[in-house]
């Protein structure tokens, strides 16, 4: 249902059952799934492609060019999964030549006024809350949650089920399953509460704390512990992604909690 006081340009794909509220601007190039709600007052710019049964509240900006003084007007991407929620005024800038695309991915909440920069690629089910930033190129796991007013820097990647307290300053990789918490930002423990939501049983819970337990509480560097872990616990794949997750880690994993504010 696409309103009088609505611009929709005719190069537009938008599926028939799509509802677009009145001062709504979608420009060329952009295509909208079955079911969408679009809200009052938002832009949705060249190269956006939004799923089917998302809800986009009034203010936010969708596919802008991104904020980086290298863009040279390529074209690309802002993809958000279906059922996805992205509420107000949120900012997702569309991706540029290093990747093609700014993705966000099936059953996300994306809270008011949060950034979501170029070349950044969330995971299914990730909830980023009020006033987040995430700089660009930023990776963030499937089930994740990021709390508000937490700003992370470019390049960082956060694992699956990975949960991170608002108001952190994000500069290290989050490895999957931990809680994050404390400045400069430490691990404070497993995602647990999260992880039983999730249907992870009492003995996976078990087994990935002893695995943190090696990296974070020991007294041993990285390497150290990525070789007992490897050595002593057995395969699974909960043990083989936190692995894979630190030797793929180019900024870092983030530090244990000393005990020091």
């Amino acid at each position: 249902m696409n309103q009088p006081l609505a611009y929709v340009h005719p190069g537009a794909k938008i599926a028939r059952n799509v509802v677009i509220d009145p001062f709504t601007t979608i420009h060329n190039n952009v295509v909208i799934g079955e079911g969408t709600w679009i809200g009052s007052n938002v832009t949705i710019m060249e190269g956006a492609r939004i799923g089917k049964n998302c809800n986009i509240f009034p203010g936010a900006v969708i596919s802008a060019v991104p904020q980086d003084l290298k863009f040279g007007g390529e074209e690309s991407l802002a993809i958000i999964g279906d059922n996805s929620t992205i509420r107000e005024c949120v900012t997702i800038n569309r991706g540029t030549i290093a990747s093609g695309q700014t993705t966000i991915g099936k059953n996300c909440l994306i809270m008011a006024t949060a950034h979501v920069a170029h070349d950044c690629h969330i995971g299914d089910n990730a909830i980023i809350v009020n006033g987040v930033a995430l700089a660009g190129h930023v990776t963030v796991g499937n089930f994740a949650i990021i709390g508000g007013l937490a700003a992370v820097h470019q390049f960082i990647n956060i694992g699956d089920h990975a949960m991170i307290s608002g108001g952190s300053l994000v500069r290290k990789d989050v490895p999957p399953f931990t809680k994050a918490a404390k400045e400069p930002l430490s691990y404070v423990g497993i995602n647990s509460v999260g992880l039983r939501r999730r249907g992870f049983t009492s003995e996976k819970i078990r087994e990935i704390q002893e695995i943190y337990r090696i990296l974070y509480q020991k007294n041993y560097n990285t390497s150290q512990a990525v070789s007992i872990i490897e050595a002593e616990m057995a395969a699974s794949p909960e043990r083989d992604e936190i692995l894979q997750f630190i030797r793929n880690s180019s900024r870092g994993v983030m530090k244990g909690y000393t005990g020091v504010y």
